[in-house]
């Protein structure tokens, strides 16, 4: 069986890696920061935005075809070898840690229907037994991707297709339940005395849209692995636009079947009493069945995503050469062996500790940020260099900018304490760097080292201080 990754494939892999849980929690999200117009407001600039991203990898897939390994092959071959590794670390580390949070959701989502007053089976998905079935999980998916990347993207196929069937029926169900007078009361609220103002609104929800859309580079990280060169980029932008359909009309239609002010107020999954209101209990299964199938889906694609990365920064010298080892299947066994222990790690230390798992997760995921800047800032780098059209200029521009706008709507000071997450890493680059004779640390590389270094001693003096996120 080849191990080459079709159209439908790499869709799949895109979809599946931005559509994980967020989607059945969004409405009341955004009910809670901003109104429908604000709402309205905030997935424009979101969508042109993503957009622009999306084009960005399609661009550098037709212009560098010849640059492997996707995102952090970008940073790589616009900023350097220190660059790239940083970005293929932060990716990594980002996605593995991610993937524990989608363990939660799952066993927190079964607590819903089989824990009682007077028995707590599984909580909020941190309990001993929830653990305990997070850990078999983890290993079955191991065991599963073993066989064969092309095996793995089948699975997540059809859990992807899957997944769409229950978010499908919800947005039918609202949009035959829709009533406009619903949806337009107190439009841009505004009404009530001391509320935000509508720039402030658009700005929050800004904050939740930048999360939703994590994993749009999905099949641009399994690039190497694609049949064309061409179905990367197609893939890219029609995975993005199926996403952005259905986050939308979930967001909005729920407004008018619902008004913003109870909305904020209902309980996540709020997709889930959306359609209880609707159809009853059955309402609420449907969308609970869902979310653990698209979770589920999602923690697979994660899986690949993050065991291709090692993977792949070693075929380019950024990680060590034995993360570049595949078994007859094709799988890199090391890489994926590195990654479900991570993801194992991060579990034990999540029940240990009892708390604290949400803090590193928002760290982690800032981290994502970084590579999509990257990315946007070599294609405007080669704008500015090579001879190319004033369209792709446009379109490198409006991604950085966006890029810059999405690190200060998460909040600079995440990145000042994820700056400590890519310390540990340092050690993996020196390694590599050693095995190729090379000297790890010289010219604008020193530089990158100390900014690292200083930010992360900064990341230290703001936890002293109490910072949280």
């Amino acid at each position: 069986m080849s191990n080459k990754l079709d159209l439908k494939a790499l869709t799949a892999l895109v979809i599946g890696s931005m559509i994980g849980a967020g989607v059945f929690s969004l409405p009341q999200n955004m009910a809670a920061v901003a109104s429908p117009a604000a709402v309205t407001l905030g997935w424009i600039i979101t969508g042109f935005g993503m957009i622009c991203l999306a084009l960005t990898f399609q661009e550098l897939m037709l212009s560098k075809p010849e640059v492997d390994g996707g995102v952090f092959g970008y940073a790589k071959a616009g900023f350097g070898d220190l660059c790239g590794f940083f970005s293929s670390w932060g990716y990594w580390l980002s996605s593995s840690v991610a993937n524990v949070s989608y363990l939660v959701i799952v066993f927190s989502t079964l607590g819903l229907f089989f824990d009682t007053p007077s028995l707590t089976l599984f909580g909020d998905g941190n309990t001993l037994l929830s653990v305990v079935l997070s850990s078999i999980l983890i290993w079955l998916v191991h065991t599963l991707v073993l066989r064969g990347v092309q095996t793995a993207t089948f699975v997540n196929y059809v859990t992807t297709i899957a997944k769409l069937i229950p978010i499908i029926i919800f947005i039918i169900a609202t949009l035959f339940a829709f009533k406009w007078h619903t949806f337009t009361f107190d439009f841009t609220g505004l009404k009530i005395e001391g509320a935000p103002s509508l720039f402030e609104q658009v700005r929050q929800t800004m904050l939740i849209t930048v999360w939703v859309f994590i994993g749009v580079e999905g099949a641009v990280v399994c690039s190497g692995r694609a049949k064309s060169k061409r179905d990367v980029g197609r893939a890219t932008i029609l995975g993005l636009l199926v996403c952005l359909f259905l986050y939308v009309a979930v967001t909005l239609l729920s407004m008018g079947v619902i008004s913003t002010p109870e909305l904020a107020k209902l309980p996540n999954p709020s997709a889930a009493k959306i359609l209880e209101t609707l159809f009853g209990k059955a309402g609420a299964f449907i969308i609970g069945a869902g979310l653990i199938i698209s979770v589920s889906g999602a923690y697979l694609s994660w899986t690949l995503l993050a065991t291709e990365t090692p993977f792949t920064a070693a075929r380019l010298g950024l990680f060590p050469k034995c993360f570049s080892e595949t078994n007859k299947n094709g799988t890199p066994v090391f890489s994926l062996w590195l990654t479900s222990c991570a993801i194992q790690l991060c579990l034990i230390m999540m029940f240990l500790i009892g708390g604290g798992y949400d803090d590193l997760l928002t760290i982690a995921s800032e981290m994502i940020l970084v590579p999509y800047l990257l990315v946007a800032a070599y294609l405007l780098k080669l704008s500015r260099t090579e001879l190319v059209s004033a369209r792709v200029r446009f379109i490198a521009s409006l991604a950085t900018i966006y890029g810059i706008w999405l690190l200060y709507a998460s909040g600079l000071h995440h990145l000042l304490l994820a700056a400590l997450l890519y310390l540990p890493g340092i050690a993996f680059y020196m390694h590599t760097k050693r095995e190729a004779g090379k000297p790890g640390f010289h010219g604008p590389n020193k530089f990158l080292l100390v900014g690292v270094i200083l930010a992360a001693i900064y990341g230290v003096y703001l936890l002293a201080e109490g910072t949280t996120l």
